[in-house]
């Protein structure tokens, strides 16, 4: 974790809201230079996902049916159920977090770099805190690509996030997607 006293995440990017009437839906897009095969373990892996994601899973996320999500970084254990909906490998992979839905989506790509992945996360969030989901997913992604990249951070999720510039990632989501968004009380 060399990286990690000198990570800040870049300028927010690659995120748009899609709404429909009360229910909107974060989308955010990354290109990366890994190849869906090895973006898809990383999504699934109970072991990988306890080094990026907000969440530890219980099992398997490439397993349909029930799975239990727990909160990471929170003061006290947040445990939420969930289902895992679709798992079609190494395409789409949707589950549900609560009463949340994310799906993601591995489109390959090609370059002269070599096979890549055109990473699409849809995240159903209450619309008045889309804009910290935004920043909050956009860490998670950076220390995603991290990992997949050889030079892993370590997961950087809830209060911890503070300290990596995520004030300004809400502001700049918020921006972008035209809405005001809740002032998080340190």
């Amino acid at each position: 974790m060399t990286g990690r006293t000198s990570y800040l995440p870049g300028r927010a990017r690659g995120g748009r809201v899609e709404k429909a009437d009360e229910k909107w839906t974060l989308v955010l897009v990354r290109e990366l230079r890994h190849a869906p095969e090895l973006v898809w373990q990383a999504l699934t892996d109970p072991a990988e996902l306890a080094q990026w994601a907000p969440f530890d899973a219980d099992h398997n996320l490439g397993v349909l049916g029930p799975v239990q999500l727990t909160a990471a970084g929170a003061p006290t254990p947040r445990i939420a159920q969930g289902v895992v909906k679709q798992a079609d490998e190494p395409r789409l992979l949707h589950y549900s977090w609560g009463d949340q839905d994310l799906r993601w989506e591995l489109e390959p790509t090609v370059s002269s770099a070599g096979i890549g992945t055109r990473l699409t996360l849809w995240h159903n969030i209450d619309r008045r805190f889309i804009a910290w989901g935004a920043a909050g997913w956009h860490i998670c992604l950076d220390v995603f690509d991290r990992l997949l990249e050889g030079d892993p951070l370590g997961r950087i999720v809830g209060s911890e996030a503070m300290s990596f510039d995520w004030q300004r990632l809400n502001a700049e989501y918020a921006e972008a997607f035209g809405i005001e968004s809740p002032r998080w009380e340190t």
